[in-house]
């Protein structure tokens, strides 16, 4: 029994050292690793690579039934974001057979009411290609000079295209240019359909980047978004060139934003619906020579 207690209290004198001289062994033994490494670096080395031998199979065990859950969830969010997508395609499809529908049935009205009406198609449209040589921007004008004249069949009131839209209408025309006036100049004035409701407005230019929609009987039916396309009335452009889009509606105000980019115009169509009206009597103009265009930079 004595030689029992003298050992436990041994033990528990031993056991004080170690906790009292704890933190000054750690950093001998980290001291004693440190120059055991460098002493013998092919001795730590050896060291490392067996312990990474020793951990490799079971970091592999771990990680490989980390990866099939990791994959089934990837899985599983596909798969959901699959069924989501069906759905909406199959609503898309919804739609698209009922415009399908609806496009058959105006097509075969149409057809009779073409037939009941002996409707004949307008002369086919042509154009000339033509290329923006200066710009007549300031203050008080919007509009370009343009490369073709009356000598390739350009005339006045003839319609400038964009891959976009209408850009504006020939001004003036002289044997070899032409001034083009853009739909934003102040002194343009457009007769145009709301593409949606049908209602008839005039565009106006204000030489702002946006034009000013009209002379309408209610704005309370226009909406944002809504598509502006040429009317016909007047017989300069034929019905249905798209304009712009209504980007606002406040204060009893509609604003419309053209769909032909002026900042990067380079090419433009000059086309020839074969009609006469308001715009372009036929008469040639005063040339467009480049000193008679106000505000020009030429390129």
């Amino acid at each position: 029994m004595a030689i029992r207690d003298d050992f436990e209290v041994v033990a528990g004198q031993v056991r004080a050292a170690v906790q009292r001289f704890a933190l000054g062994l750690l950093v001998i033994a980290a001291f004693g690793a440190m120059l055991i490494g460098k002493a013998d670096t092919v001795l730590v080395e050896n060291a490392r690579v067996l312990a990474l031998d020793l951990a490799s199979p079971v970091l592999e065990a771990i990680a490989r039934p980390v990866a099939i859950a990791n994959r089934a969830i990837a899985d599983l969010k596909e798969f959901a974001s699959l069924r989501e997508e069906n759905a909406r395609l199959r609503e898309e499809n919804a739609r698209l057979l009922a415009w399908q529908t609806a496009a058959r049935r105006l097509e075969n009205e149409n057809e009779g009411l073409r037939g009941l009406a002996n409707f004949r198609e307008g002369p086919e449209a042509s154009f000339i290609t033509a290329r923006i040589v200066g710009d007549s921007v300031s203050a008080y004008v919007r509009g370009a000079l343009l490369n073709v004249g009356r000598k390739v069949g350009v005339a006045p009131g003839q319609a400038v295209v964009t891959g976009e839209g209408l850009a504006g209408r020939i001004a003036e025309v002289g044997d070899n240019s032409s001034r083009v006036l853009f739909v934003t100049d102040v002194n343009s004035r457009l007769p145009v359909l709301i593409e949606r409701t049908r209602e008839r407005a005039i565009l106006a230019g204000d030489n702002s980047p946006q034009l000013r929609l009209t002379l309408l009987q209610s704005v309370q039916g226009v909406q944002r978004g809504d598509r502006i396309i040429t009317s016909g009335h007047g017989g300069s452009f034929p019905v249905g060139i798209p304009v712009g889009e209504v980007v606002e509606t406040s204060e009893g105000h509609v604003r419309v934003r053209p769909f032909a980019d002026f900042s990067r115009l380079e090419f433009v169509r000059v086309v020839d619906y074969g009609v006469t009206g308001l715009v372009g009597s036929g008469h040639g103009g005063a040339p467009a020579t480049p000193s008679g265009v106000a505000g020009q930079r030429v390129r």
